[in-house]
C-alpha cells in the first residue's frame, strides 16, 4: 500500500473497530459483560469504571455477577445501573450484585436491529468521509506537481478499493450482529 494513502487505511479501519465497540455494548439476548463498559462508579469522589473496582463475571447464560472488591461499592455499583440506560434492575444480596437479562420480545428485537443498521450507516458515513478527505489531499497533491496525473488516479483507484473493502467488512459485521439479535 502507498504510504499516501495509508494513514487514510488506519482511519477507516478505526471506523470499524469503533463500531464493533459500540456492537459490545448492545443487548442481544444473552448476557455479555461487555454491557457494563460504559458505567462509571463513584469511588471516593472519583468516576471510576465498573471493572476496576469489581470481578465481573457471567454464571448463566442470561445473568452477570458484579462482585465489588470492597463491600462498600455494592451500594455504589447499585446506584451506578440504576442510572445507565441498562433497563435492568440489579438484585443486590450484600455481597455481590446480580443482573438478570430478561427474553428480548420480538419487538425490541427489530428496535435493536435498526438501532444496529443505524450504526452501520453511520460507520459507512465516516468511511466515505475519510475517502473524500484522502481524494481531495491526492488532488492537491496533482495540482501542486508532487505527483503525475496518472499517479493521482492511481491513488483514487486504491483510495476506492480501500473504501470498498471497509464498506464490506462494515455490512459483514452488521448482518452477523442482526443475525446474533434476531437468533430466539
Amino acid at each position: 500500500m502507498n504510504e499516501r494513502i495509508q494513514p487514510y487505511d488506519i482511519k477507516m479501519t478505526k471506523s470499524y473497530n469503533n463500531l464493533l465497540e459500540e456492537f459490545g455494548s448492545i443487548r442481544a439476548g444473552r448476557a455479555n459483560p461487555h454491557v457494563l463498559d460504559q458505567i462509571k462508579v463513584d469511588y471516593y469522589g472519583a468516576p471510576t469504571p465498573l471493572q476496576s473496582v469489581a470481578n465481573i463475571s457471567v454464571p448463566e447464560p442470561r445473568m452477570i455477577m458484579i462482585q465489588p472488591w470492597e463491600g462498600s461499592m455494592v451500594k455504589e455499583i447499585e446506584k451506578a445501573i440504576n442510572m445507565s440506560d441498562l433497563g435492568i434492575n440489579p438484585t443486590n444480596d450484600g455481597k455481590c450484585i446480580r443482573l438478570v437479562f430478561p427474553e428480548l420480545t420480538e419487538e425490541r428485537r427489530k428496535e435493536l436491529a435498526k438501532d444496529v443498521k443505524k450504526k452501520g450507516e453511520s460507520a459507512k458515513v465516516a468511511v466515505r468521509n475519510i475517502r473524500r478527505d484522502a481524494n481531495d489531499a491526492m488532488k492537491k497533491l496533482g495540482k501542486s506537481n508532487e505527483v503525475s496525473e496518472d499517479e493521482v488516479k492511481d491513488l483514487e483507484t486504491q483510495i476506492q478499493k480501500m473504501t470498498d473493502k471497509h464498506i464490506a467488512e462494515i455490512d459483514k459485521a452488521v448482518e452477523e450482529k442482526t443475525k446474533e439479535i434476531m437468533t430466539v
